[in-house]
Formats: C-alpha cells, sequence, structure tokens
C-alpha cells in the first residue's frame, strides 16, 4: 500500500516546498531542517500502522488506559543523504535501533548505472519491523539493493519503505521486488524520471544539499 502525504493539504506541503525550491535550497541547516521535519511527519504516520498493547498508566489522580507500541522498529538509512530523514525519524521512535548502508550509484554509461553496496552497520533483523528511508526513490534499485543488503543481518517480518518523493517508475519497481505486504510512505510522487534517472521536479541531489558538494571519484 502506498501513503502519499501530498494528497492532503497540511505544513507537510510547506517543508518540502521549501526544500525544492532553489532559494531556500542555499541555507543547508534550512534545508537539513526540513528534512528532519519530514521525517518526524513520515514517522508520525507510520506509526498509525504499527502494533500497540492497552497498558495502565498511574497519574497522580489514577489509572489511565493508554495504548503502547509493542516494539520499536529498526531504522535503517542510505549514507549520507538520508542522515537527516533518519534523525527526523528517530525523534519519533526514539528507542529505535539503527542501521546505515553506504551505496551509490557506479556508471558504466551516462543513463546506466548499478548501485555497489560499500558498507552496512546495524543490528539483528530477526522478526522485526524494518523501516528504511531515503529521500529520493528514483528507480528504486538503490533501495532494494539496500534490502538485500540488510538481510544479511537477519528476516525482520515487516518492511516499510519511507521517502521524501518518488517517482511511479520506483514504485512499481519496488513493488513488483520487495515483500507484498511492503508499506511506502512517500511525501510526493513526481510523474517525470530523465533518462539519466533523475526525478522531476524534485529537488536536486539530497546529500550535496545538506551536507556541501561532494567531489566526483
Amino acid at each position: 500500500m502506498i501513503h502519499n502525504l501530498s494528497e492532503q493539504h497540511s505544513i507537510f506541503s510547506t517543508f518540502l516546498g521549501e526544500m525544492r525550491d532553489v532559494n531556500f535550497q542555499k541555507d543547508s541547516m534550512r534545508f537539513r531542517k526540513n528534512s528532519n521535519r519530514i521525517g518526524f511527519v513520515l514517522g508520525y504516520e507510520i506509526s498509525k500502522a504499527l502494533a500497540y498493547n492497552l497498558h495502565s498508566i498511574k497519574t497522580p489522580l489514577g489509572i489511565s488506559k493508554t495504548p503502547l507500541l509493542n516494539d520499536q522498529p529498526v531504522l535503517a538509512t542510505i549514507l549520507r543523504a538520508g542522515l537527516a530523514l533518519h534523525e527526523g525519524l528517530l525523534e519519533v521512535f526514539d528507542k529505535a535501533e539503527s542501521a546505515f548502508v553506504s551505496a551509490y550509484r557506479k556508471h558504466s554509461s551516462a543513463e546506466h548505472f548499478d548501485i555497489e553496496v560499500e558498507y552496512l552497520a546495524g543490528p539483528d533483523l530477526t522478526d522485526k519491523t524494518l523501516i528504511i528511508s531515503d529521500p529520493m526513490l528514483a528507480t528504486g534499485l538503490s533501495m532494494y539493493t539496500v534490502y538485500e543488503a540488510l538481510l544479511r543481518n537477519g528476516q525482520p517480518n515487516r518492511v516499510i519503505i519511507a521517502a521524501t518523493i518518488a517517482s511511479p517508475e520506483a514504485l512499481i519497481f519496488l513493488q513488483n521486488k520487495m515483500p507484498k505486504d511492503t508499506l511506502y510512505y512517500v511525501g510526493a510522487i513526481d510523474e517525470e524520471l530523465t533518462a539519466q534517472s533523475y526525478i522531476v521536479p524534485g529537488m536536486g541531489d539530497a546529500g550535496d544539499l545538506a551536507y556541501g558538494q561532494k567531489l566526483n571519484s
């Protein structure tokens, strides 16, 4: 199931609009802050799909029957672009374990590339809820490659994908490759994907905008 937060008007669209805006993009601190806010909102929306049990909470005046989250998920993100988004999710799931994966496009030509995973650090995923976040789902190949790499740490019982912007092509690709019960939470779905696999209108390179332009290697 795909949850597209842009289908309803909310302050979320302001955060996303500033991230897209070339004038606001000059302020990397604000870009990171908005990415963090988007992660928080995505986390809140995702929390509605998780399992809860009723607990008795003692207050100064009595007992409150309160539904509490059964288990914290594992939050995984793709370095480096996903760090600010990850921090927003971590503010919601503040007791969650984290996993970090380094993945990049290795081009054989201007229009063809493979995804290389160089680094993975994370906890045991066996029978846990895994939330993988990445600002941009362009082709979906990075997300799927990272998911496969994470399986080295065990088989989760549930997978949730969180992204700021996605293309229809990426969502179709992932729905055909990921477990059938995977949930997708995206801030917006942009209709155009260029021949070089960049999302239009998109917002540019999230990693560069948040942390500075990298040298090409």
